[in-house]
């Protein structure tokens, strides 16, 4: 049998009262465990909680947000992050996806989309914590290693962002198959995809250009245009495609118990 998973545990960084009362009520309802704090607090304060999940206002943060949150989604890659706030540009909200915000909600806004948006994040990072057991694969020179978040080439670590891992990781995982951008971005982002919505081909744009920088005589993510994406390492210089291989996974030391928040 299965163990049950543990509650969801939530931080709530923000200052708007009315909003944060409104939201706990509807956690408590549903069995969260959370945290509400009204300022920002050291990166290792939010580490020894033993987050799922955190809701940020970038307001409260101040004229660091834009770094702090980037360091956030760095520092704490298994972390699901949804910025809700007031109005905001397309700018913003692009910069603060492309700096690992899994999620942008506007307010005014329903607490149950934000709750629905949050359990959405934290489904994809368990289903992801599970494949994390799963042996490195390595493709033409690139090897992935999901227990690591990390993927190197020839040696050289590539410098993924971490929605630009789970995508790699994604399409290794069905290597040779098409996958269309829809269930991309299902599998990847956590939910629809708006019609028109263009962030899958801007994802996989500057993960190709990544990987081109650090392994430039293979191509690993070719177009189907019209559908989607396929996964198979390559080498520019022509030939059949490189099966991708499980390498043995390294014994990784067992985590600490989880301390409740």
């Amino acid at each position: 049998m299965s163990a049950t998973p543990s509650p969801a545990r939530l931080a709530i960084l923000d200052s708007d009262s009315g909003f944060v009362q409104v939201l706990t009520k509807r956690l408590e309802s549903a069995g969260w465990q959370y945290r509400v704090l009204a300022s920002p607090v050291r990166l290792e304060t939010l580490i020894s909680m033993r987050l799922h999940a955190v809701v940020v206002d970038p307001t409260v943060l101040g004229p660091a947000a834009w770094s702090y949150l980037e360091t956030l989604c760095a520092r704490m890659p298994q972390l699901g992050v949804v910025v809700c706030t007031g109005q905001s540009t397309v700018a913003q909200r692009v910069r603060g996806l492309r700096l690992g915000a899994d999620d942008w909600v506007t307010k005014p806004c329903h607490p149950e989309e934000v709750i629905a948006r949050a359990e959405a994040v934290i489904r994809r990072r368990r289903r992801a914590e599970i494949r994390a057991d799963a042996e490195p694969v390595v493709a033409g020179e690139l090897e992935i290693r999901r227990d690591q978040f990390q993927a190197f080439a020839a040696g050289r670590t590539v410098d993924l962002t971490r929605r630009e891992f789970e995508l790699i990781a994604l399409l290794s995982d069905l290597g040779g198959q098409v996958i269309p951008r829809e269930e991309i971005y299902e599998r990847v982002w956590g939910y629809s995809m708006v019609h028109g919505d263009r962030s899958v081909d801007v994802f996989v744009r500057k993960l190709r250009q990544k990987l081109e920088k650090v392994s430039p005589d293979w191509r690993y993510i070719h177009t189907h245009f019209g559908i989607g994406y396929r996964f198979a390492p390559e080498h520019v210089d022509g030939g059949a495609p490189v099966s991708l291989t499980a390498l043995p996974a390294e014994p990784v030391a067992a985590s600490p118990e989880p301390v409740p928040a």
